[in-house]
């Protein structure tokens, strides 16, 4: 009498699965860690974005001049320094030249250093707008390490290049966040030129 034969899986068979599951997961780790690097460079653009234009709006909101500055520090109301390509940002007012007794006082701030990692931010260490929300030069805005400077290129405009450290070319994306002399912030890709077919490109 001939015993049915139990469905079910062989040794080889699970094996040759194995295997082709390794081979599919080897191939699939190289995009999806393009993926979460771009993902984290897109997270930091937009925080970035985000607090300049709330700088901005701030500073016509209270009608008085704001600094936005970028920091390695954890921003407080305590203080903070600002540095050239800081992992954070922290938005303070500045103190009026017509009162000698009055500090900066501390707006509001973004931590990007847990989703910056591996992501470089190239830009001036801080900007300041004016009351009607345009950039403005200042030498002292009371944040320690911050000068505001105005920009002297075609066409006019403060730069942050954020991109990934050890960028692959063709994988890793590159963005820009642009402020404009009248305040206007705007997100753009460095490696398209603005035009009607790419709108999302820089000037």
């Amino acid at each position: 009498m001939t015993r049915p034969r139990l469905a079910g899986f062989t040794l080889i068979e699970m094996l040759v699965t194995i295997v082709l599951m390794s081979i599919l997961i080897a191939l699939a780790m190289p995009s999806m860690s393009a993926w979460m690097r771009n993902a984290r460079m897109r997270t930091v653009s937009d925080s970035l974005q985000n607090g300049l234009r709330l700088a901005q709006s701030e500073a016509t909101r209270r009608s008085r001049q704001v600094v936005f500055s970028l920091t390695n520090d954890k921003p407080t109301a305590v203080g903070h320094t600002a540095v050239e390509d800081g992992r954070n940002w922290a938005i303070n007012t500045v103190p009026a030249m017509t009162d000698a007794g009055e500090t900066s006082e501390f707006v509001e701030a973004g931590i990007m250093a847990d989703a910056s990692t591996g992501i470089q931010i190239d830009g001036p260490s801080a900007i300041c707008f004016s009351s009607i929300g345009r950039m403005v030069p200042n030498s002292a805005p009371g944040v320690t390490g911050a000068t505001c400077a105005l920009p002297t290129g075609t066409p006019p405009v403060q730069a942050f290049d954020i991109t990934v450290t050890g960028a692959v070319a063709g994988v890793d994306r590159r963005l820009r966040v642009l402020v404009a002399l009248g305040g206007q912030v705007r997100l753009c890709d460095p490696d398209k030129t603005l035009s009607n077919d790419h709108p999302d490109g820089c000037p």
